[in-house]
């Protein structure tokens, strides 16, 4: 918890298994965006994957170790933030559900659950951040995740700090809350039921006239940047951390550094 020589409130990053080996500009990204919040951000090392392939694969004696494990490594912080709706959702919604019938470990997941959220609803609804001192020139269309959506109410959140950055356009996609087809496990037990999902996607998306697609969780960006590099459509995708934070050396989503 925070400490009486520091009152800032103590956030422990769930980094998340796809940020850390693909993407980790998303990670420093969320670590600006929350110190410029007020808060104190630490990385426990312990931490590992959430849980989520397995548990969706059901593979339950798996997911109960990780679950308790990312329970015992955020033990103490104020609040558990991640840049991702899905390992957010599997946190908050599911450790309770799944820890239930637990003795010892029930309780805990609970009091851990209250203690997660997801990036931007963290930084709007709980450290009340309305703006961003951050600037891009250009057209950008949002794509809303399944699990931020339907499991956490993300929505309005990332389009209120999009709305304060500098000279950005934001232009609403057709379909903007159907899924891209990833749903992780689900992307390879069903490749050609995904590949039609992402394909309407990506029509969708090119619509909008875009010189930038946004979302908030890097499985969805990292399907529709790789659909779109096969169709040959030229539209960089980012995670909505990354613009909002004004961290953009980074070559966009799907492109090789060079």
């Amino acid at each position: 918890m925070s400490h009486p020589l520091d009152p800032r409130p103590r956030v422990g990053l769930f980094v998340t298994c796809l940020v850390d080996l693909m993407r980790p500009s998303i990670g420093f990204a969320s670590v600006k965006l929350l110190e410029q919040a007020g808060c104190k951000v630490e990385v426990p090392l312990a931490q590992t994957c959430c849980g989520q392939p397995a548990y969706n694969s059901g593979n339950k004696a798996d997911a109960l170790a990780l679950a308790r494990q990312t329970i015992a490594a955020f033990d103490g912080f104020d609040y558990v933030v991640a840049p991702s709706g899905s390992c957010a959702g599997m946190l908050k919604s599911h450790y309770p559900k799944l820890l239930a019938h637990d003795p010892a470990w029930a309780t805990r997941a609970r009091t851990f659950a209250e203690r997660v959220h997801e990036l931007v609803s963290f930084l709007v609804h709980v450290r009340g951040m309305t703006t961003v001192d951050a600037v891009y020139e250009g057209r950008v269309t949002y794509h809303d995740s399944c699990s931020g959506l339907r499991e956490l109410g993300i929505k309005q959140q990332p389009r209120q700090l999009l709305s304060s950055v500098k000279g950005l356009d934001l232009v609403e996609m057709a379909d903007n809350e159907v899924c891209c087809g990833f749903g992780g496990t689900f992307a390879i037990k069903y490749g050609d039921i995904s590949n039609a999902m992402v394909e309407k996607k990506t029509r969708n998306i090119a619509a909008a006239d875009p010189s930038l697609l946004l979302a908030g969780d890097l499985g969805c960006l990292m399907n529709m940047a790789g659909k779109m590099k096969r169709e040959g459509r030229n539209i960089a995708v980012r995670h909505v951390a990354e613009i909002l934070a004004g961290e953009l050396s980074d070559p966009p989503i799907g492109e090789a550094a060079g």
